[in-house]
């Protein structure tokens, strides 16, 4: 078979003709179907029937322009895809080939045993027997990945990923790195680069996957570990307005010897479906390191298993995210009461603050120790009203990673939103053509109306920075899925209604407190 083209800088994928006949089989089980080619021995897609793209088509990964998934090959950057003989035998596909070194390659690609439902798991068995007369070397070879591309206008291009596994630790590259940059005045300027490659040393990896936000194709050697993984940006045309990029990949195995007539065997696991990271944390392998969930990888993975359970009870992600929201604000409230307690002594103690900032305010720093003493006079903790603030931080960035990566919640309808995994876009406004997402702006109303209720404390410029506070969050959030702006917006309003709940309760009275030494004895 023909390569595929050299490299350049920015390689748009192209199909070459073979000069064989091509030829494909289909295996499939419900809930993922595999499409063979001759070309390369190997996957050239892989259709997901219960999963919808755009305009209502199914989601497909990987295509017939890229490395087949599982095609072996010296070297992944130009290809040489041979044929390969194509049959079915019962419930599996078989490849086989003889290359001009007498090797015989046999592929058997099948199902495991069937769960009752996700059943995406995918067995490949590679037998390489030597028929020559003279002992056969390989230095190692790769075997490709596949490709993974956004699926939707809406998802973001860092999910486009090279990814791979090292003692349980997920690593990657996104599609980000390939691009050249011409940095901010003058600092980080870089080219665009080819391509990804990196030699593995050690143990090696224990999987290696190309992903999107919300679907992978992953490949985990059950034999021995992978040794090198390698990755190539590519462009497509989303629309013909919008140009997106996806990525192509393999992993490098380690060499091995085969005397005459001796066989070597390897045997691989692969993922091909979306991230369902309660299936993907069953596995064996660490594969659930796919999410990428970052630091606060223990409140993503507690929400998103937290948020699943309810679904079970609620049938509904909407409500399911109004419940978790509600379970979350009652654990917080004993906190935020007190919180709220002590911004209102704050409020109260305020008059006599301003009295120390006039008193000092040609001397900052004697100004600021009057101000400490004063909150130690009267037993008042400065930092007691941002303490909820820090609590909500992790909950706030594990739900943000949690969400943005949840397949449960594509095409999840809720009231007037279509799609919890994308903004709830009701239209566009007109001449300008941005797009007006509800949910955000009820968000942004909300925490104006918080901060309006709460008491007033700090000096001036804070009070203003703080003011722009709702803007921020507009703007990190408006495109964002509206499952995470649902979340935000309910957890404003228990914030409102604790307020009002706090404000009934009576104005607490400025006392002195006795100093530690000074206290009575018992």
């Amino acid at each position: 078979g023909s390569p595929l083209p050299g490299l350049t800088a920015m390689p748009t994928p192209s199909v070459t003709v073979p000069s064989f006949p091509l030829k494909t089989e289909i295996l499939s089980n419900g809930d993922v179907e595999l499409h063979f080619t001759n070309r390369g021995g190997g996957i050239s897609e892989a259709v997901l029937p219960k999963h919808r793209a755009e305009h209502d088509k199914l989601v497909v990964l990987n295509s017939p322009e890229h490395l087949p998934i599982g095609a072996i090959v010296d070297n992944p950057a130009a290809p040489a895809l041979t044929e390969y003989e194509l049959t079915r035998e019962g419930d599996a596909v078989q490849l086989k080939q003889t290359t001009a070194d007498n090797v015989t390659i046999r592929k058997r690609f099948f199902f495991p045993k069937a769960e009752t439902k996700d059943n995406y798991i995918v067995e490949l068995d590679i037998d390489l027997t030597n028929g020559g007369t003279k002992p056969y070397a390989n230095p190692g070879y790769y075997l490709g990945l596949g490709s993974a591309a956004p699926i939707h206008a809406n998802d973001y291009p860092s999910y486009q990923r090279l990814a791979w596994s090292i003692d349980g630790k997920g690593k990657g590259v996104d599609v980000g790195w390939f691009t050249g940059s011409n940095g901010f005045l003058g600092l980080g300027q870089r080219m665009a680069r080819p391509f990804y490659q990196e030699n593995i040393p050690g143990a090696g990896a224990e999987w290696a996957a190309v992903c999107n936000q919300f679907f992978t194709t992953l490949v985990a050697p059950l034999t021995t570990k992978a040794n090198a993984v390698w990755g190539r940006r590519f462009e497509i045309d989303l629309s013909p307005a919008q140009k997106v990029g996806g990525i192509e990949g393999a992993m490098g195995m380690p060499g091995f010897e085969l005397q005459p007539s001796q066989t070597s065997s390897a045997r691989f696991q692969m993922w091909i479906g979306p991230k369902l990271y309660h299936s993907l944390a069953r596995l064996e392998h660490n594969e659930a390191e796919i999410m990428n969930f970052g630091i606060f990888k223990l409140v993503s993975q507690f929400l998103l298993n937290f948020m699943n359970s309810l679904h079970g009870l609620v049938k509904d992600y909407g409500v399911a995210i109004l419940v978790l929201t509600t379970i979350i604000r009652i654990v917080l409230w004993p906190l935020q009461s007190k919180a709220n307690q002590s911004m209102r002594k704050t409020a109260v103690l305020a008059p006599k603050m301003q009295e120390l900032r006039e008193k000092y305010k040609d001397d900052p720093t004697k100004m600021n120790q009057e101000v400490m003493k004063l909150y130690k006079q009267y037993g008042i903790n400065p930092v007691g009203g941002c303490l909820p603030m820090l609590v909500q931080i992790p909950i706030f960035f594990g739900l943000y990673q949690m969400l943005g990566q949840a397949v449960e919640l594509r095409n999840q309808k809720f009231l007037w939103v279509h799609d919890l995994s994308q903004p709830d876009t009701i239209g566009h406004l007109p001449v300008l053509g941005w797009p007006i997402n509800i949910i955000p702006l009820c968000m942004a109303a909300t925490q104006i109306w918080l901060m309006a209720m709460t008491p007033k404390t700090g000096d001036a410029t804070q009070r203003r920075v703080m003011m722009f506070t709702p803007l921020i969050f507009l703007f990190i959030c408006y495109n964002f899925a509206a499952a995470l702006a649902l979340y935000y917006t309910a957890q404003n309003l228990f914030s409102i209604l604790q307020f009002y709940q706090n404000k009934r309760q009576p104005m607490p009275t400025l006392e002195k407190v006795a100093p530690p030494g000074k206290q009575k004895r018992r």
